[in-house]
């Protein structure tokens, strides 16, 4: 009985180690995962030059995204002004919807008369620097001649962008029920909702494809003529303001009941730039202090450095043969060099691989003569020798580390007699070799 009750014993202990081992697992893992221990829902840290991510914690969680919306809806107005569908100095009479929007309690907004005239341009940096939600709306109309129309190109322009992790019910970011029941799309207390990843991505696009956006986005505050009133911007990360950081000239933040505390940052220095993303943050203050660890991350740890230099040789396919020509092959490189932010000490993790253009080559995969100095082969990117890399947002990023290969050299395509002898020597050359093997074959 004795020895039962000590193997009962000895069971009980097992367990208990075992459970508390196992439960200690998922946070180490997470640890692990997560080497900066960021405090929000998800956060990513990306090359705004290249869409390379160096960081990221849950990426592609689907979360509410609140007015960094907006930045969905500034895209699409700046496209609208380059395609000259409207213009900056455009008027926009405000409606009775509008107006009433402007105007209710707990919403962040300018106040739009009924009846009076904006300018889009007035209309669009009440936007992006106080957020205003009712000047959202009267954009979205603009645009689209209605708010539904409006989310519907949302949807529309971010499947084209490949944003994948999204879906918007209206151009503010509001939650459905605070639109004094005036509703795009979705249901009553539906919200916008976007991964991370798709935020970066949208962000990523609006800086490169219209670089204007960081001109109102650094706007420390908003001098709203028609009031004659001052508002501050919600960046509190800009010069001047109570989280100030070096380089942070943007871009948006957001918060609802249902989003928390989000902020996508852009911040150069020494002409370069990053873009983070932080979503559900506990507070307003919280999803500055984490987006400081994110960007100081960044500009303690990567730089951009040059991995391949101009005129690089893959080693093993230094030349190409070349047929008919009046030499036999062709000296190969690279017409540029490769730059790529890397993390410090990080640079002999990536390899070379050369892509020859197949179309351009012979079934024994000979170049045929003339070749001309300065002839697109193929290219070369580069591949990372570990598991570590966490690539870019779009696939491989083939379209920002890919260099052209070209010819180094011109070879002249040979003359006719030149071409008739080689023929001639080569047939007797297959004669004897046919006849040197019969002879061999003998004995």
């Amino acid at each position: 009985m004795n020895y039962y009750r000590k193997f009962l014993l000895f069971v009980a202990l097992f367990v208990v180690c075992f459970t508390s081992v196992a439960t200690m697992v998922p946070n180490n893992a997470k640890a692990a995962s997560d080497p900066l221990g960021i405090n929000a829902g998800a956060a990513i840290l990306l090359d705004a030059k290249t869409g390379k991510v160096l960081y990221q914690k849950n990426p592609d969680a689907v979360l509410g995204v609140a007015s960094m919306s907006k930045m969905m809806t500034e895209y699409m107005v700046l496209e609208a002004i380059h395609d000259k569908k409207i213009s900056w100095d455009q008027k926009v009479m405000i409606n009775e919807y509008v107006h009433k929007l402007s105007a209710a309690p707990g919403l962040s907004n300018v106040g739009l008369t009924q009846g009076e005239e904006y300018t889009v341009k007035e209309l669009y940096q009440a936007m992006a620097i106080f957020s205003g939600n009712a000047a959202t709306v009267a954009l979205a109309e603009t645009v689209a001649g209605t708010e539904k129309n409006f989310v519907a190109l949302m949807n529309k322009k971010a499947k084209e962008l490949g944003l994948n992790d999204y879906n918007f019910v209206n151009s503010s970011g509001l939650n459905n029920e605070s639109l004094l029941g005036n509703i795009p799309a979705g249901g009553p207390k539906d919200e916008n909702v976007m991964s991370a990843r798709a935020v970066a991505k949208l962000a990523f696009h609006l800086i490169n494809e219209y670089p204007e956006v960081i001109e109102t986005a650094s706007t420390p505050k908003l001098n709203f003529k028609k009031d004659g009133r001052e508002y501050p911007n919600f960046n509190w990360m800009l010069p001047g303001l109570i989280f100030e950081y070096k380089g942070v000239d943007g871009l948006k933040t957001g918060s609802t009941d249902f989003a928390g505390y989000c902020f996508t940052a852009t911040a150069e220095r020494n002409g370069q730039r990053f873009i983070s993303v932080v979503m559900k943050a506990d507070s307003k203050d919280s999803r500055f202090t984490e987006t400081r660890k994110v960007l100081d991350y960044a500009f303690n740890n990567f730089a951009e450095e040059e991995v391949l230099p101009k005129h690089y040789q893959v080693k093993g396919t230094k030349t190409l043969p070349v047929v008919k020509g009046k030499g036999d092959k062709v000296k190969i490189y690279t017409k540029d060099a490769i730059n790529l932010v890397l993390k410090n000490g990080e640079k002999e993790n990536y390899k070379a691989v050369l892509v020859l253009d197949k179309k351009k080559l012979t079934e024994d995969g000979e170049l045929t003569a003339p070749v001309k100095k300065g002839d697109k082969i193929g290219y070369v990117t580069i591949e990372s020798k570990t598991d570590d890399d966490l690539g870019f947002l779009y696939g491989k990023g083939d379209k920002t580390i890919k260099v052209d290969v070209i010819a180094a050299e011109n070879v002249e395509k040979a003359n006719g007699f030149v071409l008739m002898m080689r023929g001639i020597g080569g047939f007797f050359g297959d004669v004897w070799g046919s006849v040197s093997s019969a002879v061999a074959g003998w004995f």
